[in-house]
């Protein structure tokens, strides 16, 4: 992007468990040094995610993955699902966020420790 002169966005997935504390801040570094050049750095961090991997964990399918944690979650009656964390990577890398960056955008339902 800065060779080529283009302006952008880049959206990382980092995870709920990157905001729970650590001596490294490198999402924040990165952020700041491409702020310099114009370009917008934001991670998404969801919860449990029914993916293969977290299935493969826990021994179950995308549904079991999405009901055994949909109980930490404040949002009730929700299962976090891929179109709710894609919605929030398209929104990040959208203009309608122009001026967002080093932000860490929880997708969580506002999880609660299991």
């Amino acid at each position: 992007m800065v060779d080529g002169g283009v302006k952008g966005s880049i959206v990382c997935t980092a995870s709920v468990t990157a905001s729970k504390g650590t001596d490294e801040v490198l999402d924040y570094t990165m952020s700041k040094h491409a702020v310099l050049d114009g370009i917008r750095v934001n991670c998404v961090s969801p919860s449990v995610l029914g993916t293969p991997l977290s299935c493969a964990i826990f021994e179950t399918d995308t549904e079991g993955v999405e009901k055994k944690f949909s109980s930490s979650s404040n949002l009730k009656g929700l299962a976090l699902k891929v179109n709710h964390v894609a919605d929030a990577v398209l929104f990040l890398a959208s203009n309608e966020s122009a001026f967002v960056s080093g932000h860490n955008l929880a997708v969580d339902g506002a999880h609660r420790p299991c």
